[in-house]
């Protein structure tokens, strides 16, 4: 059971960064942004978009399966790990910088992430 929690949220970390990446490349690929059909037409263009439109898909099917099995505090703060995953990765693809702010948001997210997994492990007061 618990192997199958872990697989679960990795699926869910794996569907939600494919989305994200999915919107960046297609946003960086409709430039320039603008509230008009010839702006969604470009978006509709690029495959980047089905791509982020299936990880939302799958993150939501895979997230719909969890609640069935994890708790929900543990679950929702685990469920946010794609924010601190997808930094590194869009250092890299997309050249964005790192901060010494963003690394202690991370930091804080694993935290709480760490403090409501454990507070889960000890059961109720």
């Amino acid at each position: 059971m618990r192997r199958g929690i872990v697989f679960g949220f990795l699926l869910l970390l794996g569907f939600d960064i494919a989305a994200q990446l999915g919107f960046k490349y297609a946003a960086l690929a409709a430039e320039p942004l603008a509230a008009d059909a010839a702006w969604l037409l470009r978006v509709a263009a690029h495959p980047p978009i089905y791509v982020a439109m299936l990880g939302y898909v799958g993150a939501f099917f895979t997230w719909m399966a969890l609640l069935r099995h994890a708790p929900i505090g543990p679950a929702f703060a685990a469920s946010h790990l794609e924010v601190v995953a997808i930094m590194p990765i869009a250092m890299l693809l997309f050249g964005e910088e790192f901060s010494w702010v963003r690394l202690c948001g991370a930091l804080a997210i694993l935290g709480g992430i760490l403090c409501l997994a454990a507070d889960e492990a000890h059961g109720p007061a």
